[in-house]
């Protein structure tokens, strides 16, 4: 395809910030981007509602009231279909491209197997995105103008947290299919649990903070699981350093507690999650920094 979409750097990122930031947390919304440009759309086999199987649909409203505890939001604008930042910046199919693609590129991993590399082949019910094979001088766009701008402000949040508190709590936020994909290990199932949390199973932040979180939602009236089906992408693996003092949560919400997944549409009961994840974020600007090394 040689029709490339374009998508200014300042165009594709927002950060909601505080007035002050006044807490050492750091909230990411990766997946929660629905600005989908033309160009994109008319390269796509799919449909408008189709292409949005793999969002996160709200997820950035969800957690939208974070600046007034004190903490910043980093959302990506662009759809996960056109680019996603949770994964390696060349994590790329080489059957998706034209021309052989360069030698450091991951071609091999789980993800791209899957599908959904940093430029997805599929969506998260498995349907191609793509009539025709993409040029690889535009997965470089996408990634120049997308992917790096989300990487580099989550990197500034993190850094400047930490020089104002010694320590920052990154929460990755998500949401997942109430029905397991073809991709997953339960593909199929309807999902009984409300919420997923991954902390690259235990290795990402610490244990106190991961149970902080797990007891907040049952306490909710939640059903809780960790890292399974979902354990952390890249940006919870990446980041996630507890020991130098960053510690990363991924959260995933059935998106049957918020939303109507047919028409992507906000239900009524999204009020309360919102209300719910707004009591989340108060347990966690409040928590003491010494309450993280247990």
């Amino acid at each position: 395809m040689d029709q490339e979409t374009r998508i200014e750097a300042d165009q594709a990122i927002e950060i909601l910030a505080p007035a002050q930031q006044t807490a050492p947390v750091v909230f990411s919304s990766p997946h929660s981007g629905r600005e989908y440009p033309e160009e994109f759309l008319a390269a796509t086999r799919l449909d408008k509602q189709a292409i949005r199987r793999s969002e996160d649909s709200f997820v950035d409203e969800i957690f939208g009231q974070s600046p007034l505890y004190g903490a910043p939001l980093l959302k990506a604008l662009y759809p996960r279909a056109f680019v996603d930042p949770n994964r390696e910046p060349y994590e790329l199919d080489p059957a998706m491209f034209e021309q052989p693609l360069p030698g450091f590129v991951n071609k091999r991993s789980p993800r791209v197997a899957a599908g959904l590399g940093t430029i997805a082949r599929v969506v998260a019910n498995g349907a191609e995105i793509y009539a025709g094979k993409l040029n690889y001088a535009e997965a470089c766009e996408r990634i120049d103008r997308c992917y790096r701008p989300y990487h580099a402000a989550l990197e500034d949040l993190i850094e400047t947290t930490q020089r104002m508190f010694d320590h920052c709590i990154l929460i990755d936020c998500h949401s997942m299919p109430s029905v397991g994909g073809p991709m997953d290990n339960d593909a199929g199932r309807r999902r009984q649990v409300d919420f997923v949390l991954g902390d690259a199973h235990g290795r990402s932040c610490s244990r106190a903070l991961t149970v902080m979180v797990e007891e907040t939602l049952r306490g909710m009236g939640y059903t809780v699981v960790r890292n399974a089906p979902y354990s952390g992408g890249f940006i919870t693996r990446n980041y996630g350093k507890p020991t130098k003092g960053v510690h990363a949560l991924q959260i995933e919400i059935n998106r049957a507690l918020y939303m109507n997944e047919a028409t992507y549409s906000r239900a009524p009961a999204m009020t309360e999650v919102v209300a719910n994840m707004s009591r989340l974020t108060e347990r966690l600007v409040g928590l003491e920094p010494q309450a993280l090394a247990a």
